[in-house]
């Protein structure tokens, strides 16, 4: 009975001690060692790839943000605010015209088949209304000109990024709304640009939080 009392005691004391020691490496050591390599040498990758503007955090440039005008009495969704570049439509991004806050709601796809009948009035409401929106004085959008990723959101929902084409389209409307010069939008566009990655994978892109700080520091200036 004795010898019985013992072993267990021992194999109590053993787990015991494997616990504690598994609960200091795997609990303490392993995450300080992660996150002091991380903030070490993935510094911005680490805390979320974060754009600040004007001393405070106002985005992530792997999260996309919508830039809409404040929900009026009797609207279900806000209207785009078109003083700013648009990004891809999305139920789910969070309301931010003027990059001084951030709010991630929920996010989702525009995932039916290609010919239901929800989606094929989307995309024909969404495109009506990509026409338009940017269709200024002087500048005709034809629907032939607007791109995919204006009417459809993407399988995240939360695209940071628009193609160079989709930035160039709303570059009239900027302008006019904004009372900029036409070359200094497109140059905007142009600084804000990304190639390829590498030169060969992907396709050209353009950071719409990015850019439109870009544009409200012009505006400022201006």
């Amino acid at each position: 009975m004795n010898n019985s009392v013992g072993n267990t005691a021992r194999l109590i004391w053993a787990g015991l001690r494997a616990l504690l020691v598994l609960t200091v490496v795997c609990g303490v050591v392993y995450p300080l060692a992660v996150t002091g390599v991380a903030q070490g040498l993935f510094n911005d990758k680490a805390n979320g790839s974060q754009i600040t503007a004007g001393g405070k955090a106002v985005g992530s440039e792997l999260i996309g943000q919508r830039y809409d005008l404040p929900l009026r009495k009797g609207e279900e969704t806000p209207a785009p605010d078109l003083r700013w570049f648009q990004p891809r439509p999305s139920n789910g991004l969070g309301v931010n015209s003027a990059n001084t806050r951030y709010e991630l709601i929920l996010s989702g796809a525009t995932n039916r088949s290609g010919d239901n009948e929800d989606l094929v009035k989307w995309v024909t409401d969404a495109k009506a209304a990509v026409v338009k929106d940017n269709s200024v004085g002087g500048y005709q959008v034809r629907p032939a000109d607007v791109p995919a990723e204006a009417v459809t959101s993407s399988g995240s929902g939360l695209d940071p990024q628009i193609s160079p084409e989709y930035a160039q389209l709303q570059i009239h409307r900027v302008a006019a709304r904004n009372k900029l010069g036409l070359d200094q939008v497109e140059k905007l566009v142009e600084g804000h640009t990304d190639g390829r990655i590498l030169g060969f994978v992907g396709e050209p892109t353009v950071n719409v939080l990015q850019l439109n700080i870009a544009l409200k520091e012009l505006i400022a200036k201006s």
